[in-house]
């Protein structure tokens, strides 16, 4: 028996049959699905020291379970002392296994960790994709706080193949996602 994500078994059996009865879709084809998380990092001050984006990478890779990549600028910017091809971010991609484990232990254990924490207030794309801001890298359990020599924020974009966010928040909603109270 090979290994399954418990979020890849919800979607399966609770979310496609509540949100099928919700939205009256014929097939479950219809039915919207996660097709990727995205995690990326501004490092702007990476542009003096070349450590905080190696950093960086190392954090993020340790969140996400998949190696990060660094973002190089494309052109130069005088004002920020940029030139073209130097560090400015990380990111990664996380699909199907790693996607389902990420979206777990951030609505399980990250989010519930965030100090002040009300709810997630995302209002979408207009297509069914959220953006979610946090502010300390901190609040996943992988990162060692001892060994952090810099708290950085980031953005956690999940990309649903919903058609409007009414449709992409449901799926969210099913999945336990704590979005806050209007």
């Amino acid at each position: 028996m090979s290994y399954s994500p418990r979020l890849k078994g919800v979607y399966e059996n609770e979310v496609v049959p509540a949100l099928k009865e919700k939205f009256g879709y014929n097939t479950i084809m219809q039915v919207p699905k996660i097709e990727k998380i995205v995690l990326s990092q501004g490092i702007g001050e990476a542009v003096a020291d070349k450590k905080i984006a190696e950093s960086a990478v190392k954090e993020l890779t340790e969140i996400a379970g998949q190696k990060a990549q660094i973002c190089l600028s494309k052109k130069d910017v005088s004002n920020f002392k940029l030139r073209k091809g130097m560090p400015v971010g990380t990111k990664v991609t996380l699909r199907r296994e790693k996607m389902y484990e990420f979206l777990d232990r951030l609505i399980t254990v990250s989010l519930p960790r965030t100090r002040d924490f009300r709810g997630v207030q995302s209002k979408g794309d207009g297509s069914g994709n959220f953006t979610i801001g946090v502010k300390e890298h901190i609040i996943f359990p992988e990162i060692n706080i001892d060994k952090v020599n810099r708290i950085l924020g980031m953005d956690i974009t999940i990309v649903t193949s919903a058609n409007t966010n009414e449709e992409g928040r449901a799926l969210l909603e099913q999945f336990g996602f704590p979005f806050a109270k209007k």
